[in-house]
């Protein structure tokens, strides 16, 4: 864009202030002012929209604007002249009167005639871009969508987790809290987005934890909001590191349509939660007749950028006290045994911020009067909360978890090691735990528990979970914002060399530089956690962590140079790898593992492996190996690998949506110590191994949503250790195997949605240990004849269950 674009837009803005001026002073001009006046403010958002797009205008345009700025200037030369003219001076006033209607003429044939003209290019050119972006979008998404845009509005994740902590509410009888926390602001804000036509662009804002975001699904859910954007509503969280491309994406994509007509005219709501910075925003603006952008973020931006904003308030006196008593009190009001003057100055000292309402009562639920006096006192020496000191936030955040146990409290800190705005997987929480604080995962999972109860995390779980058997790789965990804030704040404190963690906040291009500083003394840091995008070897530091037990490798890109310094890691327990972009990353120097004698557990996510390191000495420690959306590229079933060799102690091993999975390698069936084996999601496997049986240290098989999987060999009757069995979803399975009644430990089978099993092996009768079978209506009463033999077993058909939780946004 030329240098005169922007000049248009600052001519503009003079000369409407001068003709003002001029109607309030000059009787004979003031008509033609005040229609060149009117003429000017509506072309005025035009040419601050154009200055502030940031998009190269081609040349015959260019010319055109070019003639405007003139035009204007012109106009700004008039308008001084008839604002200098003495009122005596009749006849210069009529001349300078003719000149100015001549002026208005000009400028709205413009608007009238070539602006009409651009609108319309620009719409034609948008859609064709839009449909050609989405071509591509969709070759490497695959069907990533979460809803569709006739089925009750577009929610995403942002959303979903607000549904579900009001179903708590509604459930515990305190639903009407949200309708009278945030019935002001959501009247306000429907009538910025339904009622006021020349606001494209409305904000909502407010401190971390005041309930932007519950403020937004609500207004997404509201029935004359959903109406009057006949459900188009496309709900996108955007977060500290965004991928603007991706959303910019799936942006286009909604806008454009999913029928290939397009949209243009029709309206549409565009929601964007959690913005953090103004140049992302910028770019996901899209202006376009009929479409609406509700921005909600922590900060109040520009009013170039957002046409207004609504800031959330703090709740009221009573409705603080009606959240707070629900958290510490599991009541609606003040128990008669609690200290009541107490109570109200602890909520007092919360400010109305629903977050730290709900966090410090939870965290003083069940505990005695000196406790919360000496919690009362430690917020009364702390600033007030409010939203000029958000920064104070983290510190009045830590009361709720300064006397948790110990061990508890540092699993807390341990969750700022992950990305914002992910869901952590529960298997590598689990495993991070046990080996940092030397504690067992049934101890483990009850921290989280404890962690959950007091609102600190949030527990998202598969329905098929919730029993012994169910795989820790079904649950997941998110954390709010301001919580993760709080462990980074905690745990980025003194000698950046000493610190227990070594943790990257957000995602950069390159390591942060204080780490760099600071290589030339080794880091004593039990944790690390980079969040970063493509490496290369060079772009590594050369550091040394020789107490490091768990490395978090955080990357978004399409190759990654796993770092050298692990070889300085020697006494690393848990290596975690995750690619969070939309393809899998080719993973580079994977042999640097292979002196990872320490290893006990490694996670591999999103990444193709060539071919697995070759080892010198066994890793006789490793007990755990999971590879979850990984391109494997038979690099299991190589000639020259032996695994029960190369990994002798392995207990379990997870292979999960790794499509290119054909079948597993036989020396898979000599890991005589494998205890739990599961292949899930393997979408092209189509047999195991003959020699399955030789695993008789099995407790647990997992074939879950393996559709080629025709049949179960014979040798599994020989997993005589063998105690849980999940076929589900394994539609091409027609029997179970004749000899299944061999298993005499086996206590559960879930065989949901195998619709070709009708029958059943008369050897059932004689799984004597079987407690619990899970399957279909067409095969449940076979089981149930079967239940005269089998008197202690418990057949269920659950309800249908479709999810892709699994998907990364």
């Amino acid at each position: 864009m030329a240098v005169t674009d922007f000049f248009a837009g600052e001519i503009a803005v003079e000369l409407l202030k001068t003709l003002i001026s001029i109607s309030r002073k000059s009787l004979l001009c003031k008509p033609s002012a005040d229609q060149l006046k009117t003429t000017i403010e509506e072309l005025l958002p035009i040419i601050q929209e154009i200055k502030f797009s940031g998009v190269e205008v081609p040349g015959p345009r260019q010319v055109q604007l070019d003639h405007l700025s003139r035009t204007l200037k012109d106009g700004l030369e008039l308008s001084q002249k008839a604002l200098t003219l003495g009122r005596w001076n009749v006849y210069k006033n009529l001349m300078l009167s003719r000149k100015m209607e001549k002026l208005t003429k000009k400028v709205s044939m413009f608007l009238n005639g070539p602006l009409q003209a651009h609108v319309l290019a620009d719409v034609h050119h948008m859609r064709f871009e839009a449909a050609e972006r989405f071509d591509r979008l969709e070759h490497r998404l695959g069907s990533m969508k979460i809803g569709t845009a006739g089925g009750g509005g577009w929610m995403e994740e942002a959303v979903k987790r607000v549904e579900m902590e009001e179903e708590k509410w509604v459930e515990g009888g305190f639903g009407n809290l949200m309708g009278m926390g945030i019935s002001m602001g959501k009247k306000k804000v429907k009538e910025m987005i339904i009622d006021k036509d020349d606001l494209a662009v409305v904000g909502i804002s407010g401190i971390g934890g005041s309930g932007k975001t519950t403020l937004a699904a609500e207004i997404c859910r509201d029935g004359q909001v959903l109406s009057y954007f006949n459900n188009q509503i496309l709900f996108l969280t955007v977060s500290q590191s965004p991928n603007v491309e991706q959303l910019r994406a799936k942006i286009w994509e909604f806008i454009s349509g999913c029928d290939g007509i397009g949209s243009y005219g029709r309206r549409v709501l565009v929601v964007l939660d959690d913005v953090w910075s103004l140049s992302a925003l910028e770019q996901l603006i899209c202006r376009v007749p009929g479409c609406k952008t509700l921005v909600v973020s922590r900060f109040v931006f520009q009013t170039v950028v957002l046409n207004a904003t609504y800031k959330v308030e703090l709740l009221r006196e009573n409705e603080s006290m009606l959240l707070f008593c629900h958290s510490a009190f599991g009541k609606s009001t003040i128990p008669p045994a609690a200290n009541e003057n107490l109570v109200k100055q602890i909520v007092n000292e919360c400010k109305g911020l629903p977050l730290a309402l709900k966090v410090i009562g939870a965290s003083l639920r069940g505990q005695p009067e000196l406790y919360w006096r000496s919690a009362q006192k430690r917020l009364a020496r702390g600033e007030p909360i409010c939203e000029s000191h958000e920064s104070n936030l983290v510190d009045r955040m830590a009361i709720s978890i300064k006397y948790l146990p110990e061990k508890v409290r540092e699993c807390f800190l341990d969750l700022g090691s992950f990305p914002e705005d992910k869901k952590i997987p529960l298997e590598v929480l689990i495993n991070i735990w046990v080996e940092v604080h030397d504690i067992d995962e049934e101890e483990a999972f009850a921290i989280l528990a404890e962690l959950a109860e007091r609102n600190l995390v949030t527990l998202v779980k598969d329905p098929r979970a919730g029993d012994m058997y169910s795989s820790y790789y079904e649950v997941s965990v998110t954390q709010h914002d301001v919580l993760r804030d709080l462990a980074l704040h905690l745990s980025n404190r003194g000698n950046i060399n000493g610190r227990r963690r070594l943790l990257m906040p957000k995602m950069d291009t390159e390591l942060p530089r204080d780490w760099e500083r600071n290589v030339d003394q080794p880091f004593n840091a039990q944790i690390v956690s980079i969040h970063i995008g493509e490496m290369l070897e060079m772009d590594w530091l050369r550091m040394e962590f020789p107490k490091a037990e768990v490395l978090i490798l955080n990357f978004s890109s399409k190759e990654f140079f796993l770092p050298p310094f692990i070889e300085n890691m020697p006494k690393l327990r848990a290596l975690i790898v995750i690619n969070y972009s939309t393809s899998n990353a080719t993973l580079q120097n994977f042999s640097v593992c292979s002196n990872l004698t320490n290893l006990r557990s490694l996670w591999l996510e999103r990444v193709s492996i060539s071919r697995l390191p070759e080892l010198t000495v066994p890793m006789k420690k490793l007990r755990k190996i999971s590879l979850v959306l990984c391109n494997i590229n038979n690099s299991l079933d190589q000639p020259t690998v032996d695994l029960s060799q190369m990994f002798p102690c392995l207990l379990e091993l997870t292979i999960d949506h790794c499509d290119d999975l054909i079948r597993l390698p036989p020396s898979l069936c000599k890991m005589q110590s494998l205890k739990c084996l599961g292949i899930t999601n393997c979408h092209r496997l189509h047999e195991l191994p003959t020699d399955i049986g030789k695993l008789r240290c099995l407790q647990i098989l997992r074939l879950y949503a393996c559709p080629l999987l025709w049949t179960l060999p014979p040798g599994i009757c020989e997993l005589i250790g063998l105690k849980y069995l999940n076929i589900s979803q394994c539609v091409r399975l027609k029997c179970l195997p004749q000899g299944i009644g061999k298993l005499m430990r086996l206590e559960k089978i879930d065989m949901r949605e195998c619709s070709l099993i009708w029958d059943l092996p008369k050897s059932v009768a004689s799984l004597q240990s079987l407690r619990h079978v899970i399957c279909d209506e067409d095969v449940y009463w076979s089981w149930k004849d079967m239940e005269k033999a089998m008197s202690d077993v418990h057949v269920e058909v659950p309800e249908k269950y479709f999810s892709l939780d699994w998907l990364h946004e």
